[in-house]
């Protein structure tokens, strides 16, 4: 991502719909590990930008790192009080089996040797240990606002699990998320001409986010959505 998007995604992403309920899944995520036996309390949180993802490990209790290719975002993140280093995904400086968690949203799709970040986070994680990674889902939904924002694919179900598993790490859950407004997003990628992330209208704003948090009671994970997410262990 280039540094031009970091710095307006770190400029919206206290407010915007999309980043607030996607922090809220964190959120959630987080409550059912801490239900499970931890091997290391330590986390990483992959392509951090600014470190939002990574300050929620950290009002969890997690000793979190963030990591990004972006020396701007890294300094952005420092900049807000987190332990943040530059590294390539592809190639973390951690030790191996050093964590017990971690992140990467809106990682892989940016990486054309995606296999070698999932490899990396398999070899870092604790035996035990979980990932979390989204990912924009459907090549349908391929627009201007990929290209923009440096993607390189969008995925499938199939071309997900298959990358992660591929790693050694063992798939415990796969769920679209944006669902209710895939419609929405769908007609209005095909007539955009650039990035997505741009300052949302306070009104517009606050009904796409009662949209997006009703998929939190409706059982719809299961459709086709804008994203997919994933959690992972490492037996």
């Amino acid at each position: 991502m280039e540094t031009t998007e970091i710095r307006r995604l770190i400029e919206l992403e206290d407010a915007h719909w999309w980043y607030r309920e996607r922090r809220a899944i964190l959120r959630r995520q987080l409550r059912e590990l801490g239900r499970q036996r931890t091997p290391v309390k330590r986390a990483l949180d992959i392509g951090a930008a600014g470190g939002g993802n990574t300050r929620v490990l950290v009002e969890a209790g997690w000793d979190a790192t963030a990591t990004d290719y972006s020396e701007t975002a890294v300094e952005l993140a420092r900049e807000r009080g987190l332990r943040a280093v530059h590294a390539d995904a592809r190639a973390l400086p951690f030790a191996s089996g050093s964590m017990g968690l971690v992140t990467a949203f809106d990682v892989l799709e940016h990486i054309r040797e995606d296999h070698l970040v999932t490899e990396e986070i398999a070899r870092v994680l604790a035996p035990g240990g979980h990932a979390l990674i989204a990912v924009p889902s459907d090549m349908a939904l391929w627009s201007a606002h990929d290209h923009a924002v440096g993607h390189v694919r969008r995925y499938g179900r199939e071309s997900l699990i298959s990358v992660v598993r591929r790693s050694g790490l063992t798939v415990d859950r796969v769920w679209s998320w944006n669902v209710l407004l895939r419609p929405l997003v769908l007609r209005h990628r095909r007539r955009s001409a650039g990035s997505d992330l741009k300052r949302t209208p306070f009104l517009i704003n606050a009904g796409l986010s009662a949209v997006v948090r009703a998929e939190r009671y409706l059982p719809v994970g299961s459709r086709k959505g804008v994203s997919l997410f994933l959690r992972a262990r490492l037996v």
